[in-house]
């Protein structure tokens, strides 16, 4: 049971849509090891809005 309190619950947002200005935001919700991945996540994920796969940085 230890190794659960590493994982913590973290959002990706698009970056595309955010600087764009667009209407709708794409936000993912994912949960993330903090031992192994100190730093924030940009993962690639479909966007539902733009219909294409786009960069998503954790907030």
């Amino acid at each position: 049971m230890r190794n659960k309190i590493n994982r913590i619950k973290i959002i990706l947002e698009c970056l595309e849509q955010k600087k764009n200005g667009l209407n709708g935001i794409s936000r993912y919700f994912t949960t993330k090891n903090r031992i192994n991945t100190p730093r924030k996540l940009n993962l690639r994920k479909f966007n539902p809005f733009l219909k294409r796969i786009t960069l998503h940085k954790e907030l």
